[in-house]
């Protein structure tokens, strides 16, 4: 591995909680990989600790088998070839685009240097913008050039702090596939922060979710979304909601009773022994709801949001119970309409039984 984190603490003076406790990840050579979670979560200070701008209290970060922060050791941040992207660019707004970009190179020859500004200006798809300064392009154009100048050193590990979060919504996600592509070309290691889910799906081969100073999974975004291994994750990722439960085994197999049906067929669903009585809450993703006007099941429209080839319904149930669930839009139901609806699961999930389930998750996005 590349970038390893193992059991990292990072505390500020005068704060009584850390802001990075017991953490550990590790990234191999020429992956992306990204922290998410809410404000204040810890994330961008585990990036900084990355970088050599916070000292560790506990643990250790190494980097191709150098340890480079431990609370013994802290090797500078000039020192660990590292690059930066941040969420304001930190372009020099005298120094046109070549300009900027070659600021990192003064070690070599100007022939070199002049190759190297026109390889990453290349790279990132700004081959004409070499004079141009940065009032002069796009907010998009800007943060290419800014990966761009963070790339012309060849660093050893690339990171990027929000580096979307200035653009408008419609661009960030496009961004976040070109800036992907750009990485995988160039070969580099790289790791990202964001709270936009999108962008993480994105652009990530492998996803951290954070939440108080914790990381509480480490895995893909597939994994993440089927398989959340807290309630946090489960609670985060996505659209859903968490709804009572009873598993049982029968002779056929395990059976999970809901109010929206009994669940079968099901992938590595718990043995009833994992839970008391077999109770526990059950995640139900708006992907797992099937509007069937032949269901028995009816549910009432609370919400209903937009979202171009689907609406995105809140629904509740004759129980008083609510779940999600995503519905192709020419399905355009009423506000107060009771239609059918079905549970379709695949991956079941299950928790511990907690006293307030079945509020929806919020929206993350």
């Amino acid at each position: 591995m590349f970038l390893e984190v193992s059991q990292l603490a990072v505390h500020y003076a005068g704060r009584s909680k850390l802001a990075v406790e017991g953490v550990s990840f590790s990234l191999p050579a020429g992956e992306i990989g990204v922290l998410i979670g809410p404000s204040g979560c810890g994330k961008t200070t585990l990036l900084r600790a990355v970088a050599g701008l916070e000292r560790a209290q506990a643990g250790s970060i190494s980097l191709a088998k150098q340890v480079v922060s431990s609370s013994t050791v802290q090797v500078p941040a000039e020192s660990r070839r590292i690059g930066m992207v941040f969420q304001d660019y930190a372009l020099f707004p005298h120094l046109n685009s070549a300009q900027n970009v070659a600021f990192g190179l003064t070690h070599l020859p100007p022939s070199q240097r002049a190759q190297r500004v026109n390889e990453v200006l290349e790279l990132v798809g700004l081959g004409n913008v070499h004079k141009r300064f940065p009032h002069e392009l796009s907010g998009g154009q800007q943060q290419r050039v800014a990966l761009a100048r963070a790339l012309a050193p060849q660093p050893r590990l690339l990171l990027l702090d929000e580096p979307f979060s200035n653009l408008d919504v419609d661009l960030r996600e496009r961004l976040a596939h070109e800036v992907r592509a750009i990485l995988k070309a160039a070969g580099a290691t790289a790791l990202f922060v964001t709270h936009d889910q999108l962008e993480a799906f994105a652009i990530g081969d492998r996803i951290g979710v954070m939440h108080e100073g914790h990381l509480h999974q480490w895995d893909d975004a597939y994994a993440l979304y089927h398989r959340p291994a807290t309630r946090f994750v489960a609670d985060f990722i996505g659209h859903g909601v968490f709804t009572h439960a009873r598993i049982q085994q029968h002779s056929q197999g395990v059976v999970v009773h809901t109010s929206l049906g009994d669940l079968e067929d099901l992938q590595e669903c718990p043995l009833p022994s994992a839970y008391p009585g077999g109770l526990c809450d059950v995640l139900l993703r708006a992907d797992d709801i099937v509007h069937d006007d032949h269901a028995p099941v009816k549910a009432q429209i609370l919400r209903k949001a937009f979202r171009g080839s689907e609406f995105l319904y809140t629904l509740r149930l004759s129980s008083g119970e609510t779940v999600v669930a995503h519905v192709p839009s020419h399905h355009d139901h009423a506000l107060g309409e009771w239609i059918g609806i079905r549970p379709e699961v695949d991956h079941v999930v299950t928790f511990p039984r907690e006293v307030a389930a079945a509020a929806p998750l919020a929206d993350a996005h």
